[in-house]
């Protein structure tokens, strides 16, 4: 149990994230809703910021100014608690009564509450559904999909609304970085990614720590996993990998791995924890899509770069690494399609079918066009598109047409 004064100073002094320099206004920040009666839950991986997201929405809902809370006759604006906060250790349910009234003296009326890193209470889900049902708008971040999911589910159902948050798209790095749109600042956006932290100090020990953070704290920590060889081999084979449809069955003989189900739980696990994301085949069968092997994709190419060393340039791999996380970012629902032997799709939604390319020679241009236009006529008709690093054209294959966009075009905004 912590005491009420204790809980009052840090409530009154909380710790707010660090303001980085310079900052970049990250663009879910102006289209997050804050609802009386709703929580606003921003999930991602470790240190993508979701902190800093959650601040500019505070300030912009309450008024916060130059790191810390203005405050007027009636109290604060707004309340902020992070709960890895030192202070707070050992907080428990027992504690939430007294939490709540203090919400309630602090922060009267329906101000905003903000809640960072959830995950590290237990029972924090009772604390926010009493919040909501109070009225109030409350938003909390953390770093786990399944135990929001679950939490959330059980408690919030129908009262909240998610939004997954990411590094640094490509737009966000341009801001972060001062460049221009184009090949080059592409090029340099594949090699460092969006990690904030790395973005502005371009140290890959940043990368490797947070890749050790990741599997020993959100992975190994949470699920009480005493050995974690198998969980970082795994890791790393599927970071270095990224694209390549795998079985389990292939996976546990490959890497070893004592069996098939610890093979799937520690991909589930990897997956809940943002590391790695999942694209299945596409299928009008869910049976089938469910039995066929999944493509997985990193979270980020600088994280990817930095702990899977390549011996080969593997600017194609990287290049369909950032195609996929553009359109996750998107909130696409996407698949990858093949017809063994015969053509192969890199990514199909539901109104676009995306082939990519690095670059599109006399060897290759046949081969890309067949698998992008079988794909385009999978049960209703999609739009046709190749991604590449610097070619634009219009093709015509097969009475398809084909857009060829540059992705920095793409991904800055300049192309639907």
């Amino acid at each position: 149990m912590i005491l009420r004064d204790t809980l009052l100073a840090i409530l009154r002094d909380p710790l707010l994230p660090p303001t980085p320099a310079p900052e970049v206004q990250r663009e879910l920040a102006a289209r997050l809703p804050l609802r009386p009666r709703f929580a606003t839950v921003l999930t991602g991986v470790r240190r993508c910021g979701k902190s800093t997201l959650q601040a500019q929405v505070m300030r912009r809902q309450a008024d916060v100014r130059a790191g810390s809370l203005r405050r007027d006759a009636a109290g604060v604006a707004a309340l902020y608690c992070n709960f890895e906060d030192t202070r707070l250790f050992g907080i428990a349910p027992d504690d939430f009564p007294t939490l709540l009234s203090l919400v309630d003296d602090l922060a009267p009326g329906r101000r905003p509450i903000f809640l960072d890193e959830v995950q590290a209470v237990a029972g924090w889900e009772r604390l926010v559904r009493a919040l909501v049902d109070s009225g109030r708008p409350v938003c909390v971040t953390g770093s786990n999909a399944s135990l929001l999911r679950r939490e959330v589910g059980a408690r919030l159902t129908g009262r909240h609304l998610s939004f997954e948050v990411f590094p640094f798209s490509y737009r966000e790095f341009l801001a972060a970085t001062a460049a221009e749109p184009g090949a080059p600042s592409f090029g340099a956006y594949l090699d460092a990614g969006g990690f904030p932290a790395f973005v502005r100090d371009r140290d890959d020990l940043v990368l490797q720590e947070l890749l050790r953070d990741i599997v020993e704290r959100d992975v190994a920590a949470r699920h009480r996993l005493r050995e974690t060889r198998h969980l970082m081999n795994l890791a790393l084979f599927l970071l270095a990998n990224t694209g390549q449809p795998f079985s389990l069955q292939r996976l546990t003989k490959r890497l070893a791995v004592p069996t098939v189900p610890q093979t799937s739980r520690y991909i589930e696990f990897l997956t809940d924890a943002y590391l790695l994301f999942a694209v299945p085949r596409f299928s009008t069968s869910v049976g089938q899509r469910v039995v066929a092997p999944a493509r997985y994709y990193a979270i980020d190419n600088g994280l990817r770069r930095a702990v899977a060393t390549q011996l080969q340039p593997d600017v194609g791999h990287r290049l369909e690494n950032a195609v996929a996380l553009h359109l996750r970012r998107r909130g696409a629902s996407c698949f990858y399609a093949m017809e063994r032997d015969l053509w192969e799709c890199d990514f199909v939604t539901d109104d676009e079918a995306i082939q990519v390319a690095a670059e599109l020679t006399p060897a290759n241009v046949r081969r890309e066009l067949r698998g992008v236009v079988e794909a385009s006529r999978l049960g209703s008709r999609r739009r046709a598109r190749i991604v590449t690093l610097d070619q634009a054209d219009r093709l015509r294959e097969d009475g398809v047409s084909v857009e060829v966009t540059p992705a920095w075009r793409w991904m800055a905004g300049s192309t639907s």
